[in-house]
């Protein structure tokens, strides 16, 4: 690659659970000859999704390429995290090829675009797309207001507010920002899920868009990767919300991270887990479980009462202790309610 082509950047975001991380394992696993480079922004402090990209490391994508921005939105960071983060990712001995960003699943993706026009980077780097990631069957359900057929009803009464939810505002400005999106978990949505899915999408996008169901992040990457989008030339196409606005609230989600000992009953916790959905409209539980007896950790990722689980590697000499990243809008969050139900 010269040095004077710009290295392309795949910015991939996506609500709360909806896949990153599986699509991102699929891409590395399959990189079309290319030397990648990973950075994954988490919403707060614990670094599931980074810990497990970098267990994928390879001579594609070696571990030194693939960095965390943790504890701080990556839109809200730009100027301390981000740009420098992308310099050294280009500072590297060996340059990557393709760059991807995994936005936490609360990030707008149209204040990052708008750093790729920053002086430092411009003449280095361009957006080459962004893939919007959106859960399928959660879609379909209408899972962004607490209440969507109340809601709708009073916009019909009065179209002069808005009674749109956090939640529903972080979808459509991820929406508004793809050139693909990407309808994930497909089996577990069924046709008639996909279809009410679509129509959803097709409805709050504002410019048609190519809208594909995968399953297991499995997907052509030549679909998402290559598509020269230059979408920091193109921001005008891609409204937002919160645009005139400098940033955005994040005071809107809180984030707790409850620790642990050994668990005696991973079921038992998984049970823990959904109650939390149930009972306090948790949105999104992830971490590791040092279960009692196993020598393997257990990796938890839950959307609602999605609860998935798999022992993902041994601890080795890592200490043996649960930790649990929680998030929910800021309202619904009793960390001591929290702490209860998962018996800590």
């Amino acid at each position: 690659m010269s040095d004077l082509s710009k290295i392309p950047v795949t910015v991939i975001t996506g609500f709360l659970g909806s896949g990153k991380t599986t699509l991102i394992r699929h891409l590395m696993a399959n990189p079309q000859g290319k030397r990648l480079a990973v950075l994954v922004n988490e919403f707060g402090t614990v670094g599931v999704d980074g810990d497990i990209l970098k267990s994928c490391a390879d001579e594609n994508c070696p571990v030194e390429n693939i960095v965390e921005l943790a504890n701080g939105c990556i839109c809200c960071t730009v100027a301390d995290d981000f740009i420098p983060t992308i310099e050294a990712l280009m500072a590297l001995p060996q340059k990557p090829d393709h760059i991807l960003i995994e936005t936490s699943g609360l990030a707008l993706p149209k204040p990052l675009l708008k750093a790729f026009d920053w002086p430092a980077i411009r003449s280095k780097i361009t957006v080459d797309g962004v893939v919007a990631l959106a859960d399928a069957e959660a879609v379909a359900a209408g899972r962004f207001a607490p209440d969507v057929d109340a809601v709708q009803a009073q916009r019909e009464a009065d179209d002069s507010i808005d009674h749109e939810t956090p939640l529903s505002e972080v979808f459509e400005d991820q929406i508004a920002c793809a050139d693909i999106v990407l309808l994930t978990k497909s089996d577990l949505a069924g046709e008639a899920g996909l279809a009410a899915a679509k129509a959803v999408i097709e409805a709050e996008a504002p410019r048609k868009l190519p809208i594909l169901s995968i399953a297991e992040g499995v997907v052509d990457p030549r679909v998402v990767l290559g598509l020269n989008a230059a979408a920091e030339d193109d921001l005008a196409a891609r409204p937002s919300h919160h645009d005139g606005h400098d940033d955005h609230e994040h005071d809107d989600f809180d984030t707790i991270v409850v620790e642990m000992g050994e668990v005696a009953d991973p079921e038992a916790l998984q049970e823990a887990i959904k109650r939390l959905a149930r009972e306090q409209d948790i949105l999104r539980v992830k971490g590791y479980v040092a279960v009692a007896g196993k020598p393997m950790r257990m990796l938890v990722q839950a959307v609602g009462e999605r609860v998935r689980a798999q022992y993902d590697r041994p601890w080795g000499d890592a200490p043996r202790a649960t930790k649990l990243v929680v998030i929910a809008e800021h309202d619904n969050v009793d960390e001591a309610a929290i702490r209860a139900v998962l018996g800590a």
